[in-house]
């Protein structure tokens, strides 16, 4: 029998991380078709800005209630990791507490320390979904979310409490056995939080307690996989991507604005026609109309976005009832990403299918709401940059479709045949100081 369970956990696992592999190799994919862009330099800064940002957390210590909760889950996720090396190692050698022997008294306090922490996540996760879903905080109940971003996040927190409730009720069971003395389940000591739940099971026979340990151990288990595999599907995957994309983020300046060469050089050329070099081709599009015009870095944004609405709720734009939420900006660029990798995929090439990111699924009248304040980016808690992909699309619009408001159009006139905004020749331009 023993035989048979180490089997079916060995196929479990394997299939498990098989098909997490592959899936985070598709996003992979995906990531990569965006045009290329080197953002290798100030390596000690970059590593800085995972520590402080991805590991610390630094910008959601702006609320501090909220980010103490939010480590809280975090810290879970994270420390609770060493409890499911436990398990792995259990399910494949047969064993039961295989740390116990190694650790000894130290074993206890650890258990008590997760059972501790994982009685917290519990709490914080009934806290956030009371927020979500009772008090219904303005940001978790914007139109971005209708749908299934909502159903996605309370999914997860649900799903936290009935891991972390899991291992509980299974400590629980485990410690009645160890009462009973039966010889599988070496005696660890009393469980901090398990032992609340030790009336309930005083009375059931040892056949039932090791039926209800198991089938909650394996639950446990069976759920972290399915977590595992559910996490590229959901806005949660930034537990994995707010690393790199920490250590990736743009380093320039806040509000310095990414420049054209091409264009600058053309400025250059129009006013000393003498450095016109001969026979220099112009650059065969402007800006991003689709996903794979925009740089590998703000794809990977997308894929990292968190949907706390951060970004939106900062917004001036949207706070003026306009229609611009950075939140969907990142929101369509992903769900854009996710139908170009499934097409190239399907066809070995992106086959056209008609639409764009432009047009499709952000609109003229969201980009053009844009102040490019920098609010969105200097909010975002994971180092995601929504303007840098509008500034792209605002790009496409206005150099490749000549969409641009009346009011603009003047003053491009203008500095085309003036070299400035305004509509004074160049020889004219110092005149008023003559008066």
């Amino acid at each position: 029998m023993q035989f048979i369970q180490q089997g079916a956990f060995l196929l479990l696992a394997g299939y498990a991380i098989w098909l997490f592999s592959r899936n985070i190799g598709q996003i992979k994919r995906n990531i990569l078709l965006g045009k290329d862009e080197n953002l290798n330099d100030q390596p000690k800064l970059r590593w800085k800005n995972v520590i402080l940002l991805a590991l610390g957390q630094k910008k959601m210590f702006r609320n501090v209630p909220v980010a103490i909760m939010h480590l809280i889950i975090y810290a879970g996720f994270i420390i609770i990791n060493a409890e499911v090396l436990e398990i792995v190692l259990d399910g494949i050698l047969g064993t039961h507490r295989i740390f116990f022997g190694p650790l000894g008294s130290l074993y206890g306090f650890l258990i008590n320390s997760f059972e501790i922490l994982a009685l917290l996540v519990i709490i914080v996760c009934v806290i956030f979904l009371a927020r979500r879903n009772i008090i219904k905080l303005k940001r978790f109940i914007h139109n971005d979310l209708s749908g299934w971003p909502k159903t996605d996040a309370n999914l997860i927190l649900i799903t936290e409490i009935i891991l972390m409730s899991l291992f509980i009720l299974m400590n629980t069971a485990d410690a009645q056995l160890q009462s009973l003395g039966n010889a599988h389940y070496p005696e660890t000591g009393s469980f901090v939080v398990s032992q609340w739940f030790s009336p309930l099971m005083s009375s059931w026979s040892e056949g039932t307690l090791i039926a209800f340990e198991r089938s909650a151990w394996w639950l446990h288990i069976i759920g972290i996989f399915a977590f595992l595999n559910y996490l590229p599907y959901s806005k949660h995957l930034h537990i994995l991507l707010a690393f790199p994309n920490a250590y990736y983020a743009r380093l320039k300046p806040v509000g310095e604005i990414k420049n054209m060469p091409s264009v600058q050089n053309e400025v250059l050329y129009m006013m000393q026609p003498e450095l016109a070099p001969t026979g220099e081709s112009a650059p065969m599009k402007f800006g991003a109309k689709d996903v794979a015009d925009l740089s590998w870095k703000s794809l990977m944004d997308a894929y990292s976005c968190t949907e706390c609405g951060r970004c939106t709720d900062a917004c001036p734009a949207n706070q003026t009832g306009k229609k611009l939420s950075p939140r969907k900006i990142m929101m369509d660029t992903r769900d854009r990403l996710e139908t170009v990798g499934k097409n190239v995929k399907l066809n070995g090439d992106f086959k056209e299918d008609g639409k764009t990111l432009l047009h499709d699924y952000i609109t003229v009248e969201e980009l053009r709401a844009c102040t490019t304040c920098n609010a969105c980016v200097q909010e975002c808690p994971v180092s995601i940059s929504p303007l840098d992909i509008i500034m792209e699309l605002r790009r496409s619009l206005i150099m490749e479709d000549s969409n641009a408001p009346q009011e603009w159009n003047g003053m491009f006139s203008n500095i085309e045949n003036n070299f400035a905004p305004w509509k004074l020749s160049p020889d004219d331009r110092d005149a008023w100081t003559k008066e």
